[in-house]
């Protein structure tokens, strides 16, 4: 995750909604950002039920194996909380920027929000620390595990006849505690009364606890009233702030003509009233279990993917009437990218006519030097230029890193998209198509590989390089790698072929030397098989230079 990095989207909150809603867009390769504060509602409880085929699993449990789940479709999620997010003015991609509660951005085309909600409880001594446990209010998440039991229902508001027949169902020692609930209706009585239900007057100050298990109620009067659970009602509030930024507000969520709290209101789908945001799960639905809210976050996932390609296919129904490739950035049989401009034909038809003369062009193994400077590095983020067929890009996605790989020919691309998908990398790698003396890929990132940009067209180097360089997140690495001299089998071809040196290389990229370090700047050799079968050695020249 870097700063202005465009994901297509990001998804704030990683509970069940927000995860699930992730494996949704990572299985349509999407690129995906979840934030995660780590602070779900259902944390007190032991464990999650009513979850099909995960029945009884700790919350902390299912969402570490959701996390592990989504990661393997490339999904990124990181801890944090988010201070606040905004619509971005004037950008022709992302709609949003979310910064982190540290200082970092990210930006993203579209938002989904998980945030849940806060059960506001009743100021009772001791009520929230039990809450998860034997304070409850749910029959269906903790109804099995105090059945048979004595349970208290406490009467805050309209629900409370409801919730005592509920927990009837569950057991036949039922008390209903007046507290400061309304007064019951007349018909109410009389339900209770014919369920064995018994009602208590008076209002309840504080809870018996014994060797940390609720052993009792006890009222203002002072009596104590043996119960080993108490039902809750408790009041329903969205965590919401964070959308105020993008123009959302919250509303009171009614049921029944009552309120129990606010929620952010959403279409069947998940769409709110600002285009480009989503919610899912509690923030929305406060009566969503975790399989509803699951449930509720496939289908915004869904929803999402279907609006991104609305937006892609008018972008390229836009260019095709324009006269530009109508496939640049949309592609979606092969070359899964997520935007790029028009690409020149002449260029594009000269790289296309040089791999469609073999079934494979190059050697399918990794850049040697590729491979040296970054083996010892962390897996970040990448982006390589000129992917040609993969092979560089494949090699980093095998070790953990998330890469971009752009090219110009579509058919190095769909070589590329089919060799990562034999590698089982394809997650990992958003192949794009970009003519570089026209367009250049969005986002910054860990490590920008240049590899033999040179070209036999007439090609503006010098820029593209310092474009790359632009491209490098505070911290990361440009590395160029360029012939050194002509091969020898070529040389009476080309005997006055100059290729600049390192040096010359590092003077164009006019670098600001107090936000850069030169790591290596040298002439290794390369060993190789000439045209004839025979090895041969070739010299070619390197940068590598870090951003501070």
């Amino acid at each position: 995750m870097h700063e202005h990095r465009i994901y297509d989207v990001v998804v704030v909150g990683g509970g069940a909604a927000g995860l699930s809603g992730a494996l949704t867009l990572g299985r349509s390769r999407r690129s995906v950002l979840v934030i995660d504060g780590g602070a779900p509602r259902n944390a007190p409880a032991g464990g999650v039920h009513n979850y099909l085929t995960s029945e009884g699993v700790a919350p902390a449990e299912l969402y570490a194996t959701g996390r592990a789940e989504v990661a393997g479709y490339g999904v990124e999620v990181v801890d944090g909380t988010v201070a606040k997010a905004h619509r971005v003015e004037g950008h022709d991609r992302a709609r949003f920027e979310v910064e982190l509660a540290h200082g970092e951005l990210v930006r993203a085309r579209r938002l989904l929000v998980t945030t849940g909600l806060v059960d506001e409880l009743p100021a009772i001594p001791g009520l929230a620390e039990r809450w998860g446990r034997d304070v409850l209010h749910c029959p269906y998440c903790h109804g099995w595990e105090v059945r048979d039991q004595a349970v208290g229902v406490l009467a805050t508001g309209p629900m409370t006849t409801h919730h005592a027949l509920l927990f009837r169902q569950l057991t036949d020692d039922v008390v209903v505690f007046t507290h400061t609930g309304p007064p019951l209706a007349p018909e109410q009585a009389e339900q209770l009364a014919a369920r064995g239900v018994r009602v208590v007057e008076g209002e309840v100050t504080g809870l018996e606890v014994t060797d940390d298990r609720l052993t009792g109620v006890r009222l203002r009067s002072g009596e104590l009233v043996a119960r080993q659970a108490l039902v809750v009602g408790p009041r329903f509030a969205a965590r919401a702030d964070l959308l105020a930024g993008v123009g959302l507000t919250t509303s009171e969520f009614v049921v029944g003509g009552h309120v129990f709290g606010d929620h952010v209101a959403a279409d069947a789908g998940g769409a709110t009233a600002v285009p480009g945001v989503w919610v899912a799960g509690n923030v929305t639905d406060p009566q969503a279990t975790v399989i509803a809210a699951a449930a509720a976050g496939m289908k915004a996932g869904a929803a999402l993917n279907a609006d991104l390609i609305a937006e892609e296919t008018d972008r390229a129904v836009t260019a095709l009437r324009a006269g530009a490739d109508p496939e640049a950035g949309t592609g979606a049989d092969a070359v899964a990218g997520t935007g790029a401009g028009a690409v020149d034909a002449e260029t594009a038809r000269h790289w296309d006519e040089l791999y469609q003369r073999r079934e494979r062009i190059w050697s399918g193994r990794a850049n040697p030097h590729l491979v040296d400077v970054v083996d010892p590095l962390p897996a970040g983020t990448a982006l390589d230029l000129g992917c040609g067929e993969g092979a560089d890009a494949i090699w980093l996605a095998g070790r953990g890193w998330r890469v971009t790989a752009v090219d110009v020919s579509t058919t190095a691309l769909d070589r590329a998209a089919t060799e990562a998908a034999t590698a089982g990398v394809a997650a990992r790698i958003d192949f794009q198509r970009h003519d570089l003396t026209r367009t250049f890929p969005e986002g910054v990132f860990d490590l920008v590989s240049a590899q033999f940009l040179q070209s036999p067209l007439e090609f503006p180097r010098a820029e593209v390089l310092r474009a790359a360089a632009r491209a490098v997140a505070p911290g990361g690495r440009l590395l160029i790698v360029e012939h050194g001299e002509v091969p020898p089998w070529s040389r009476l071809a080309h005997p006055h072929v100059h290729f600049p040196t390192p040096e010359e290389t590092l003077a164009e990229l006019d670098l600001d030397p107090a936000g850069w370090r030169t790591e290596r700047l040298d002439a290794p050799r390369r060993a190789v098989t000439d045209p004839d079968g025979q090895p041969a050695t070739l010299v070619d020249h390197l940068v590598l230079v870090r951003r501070r």
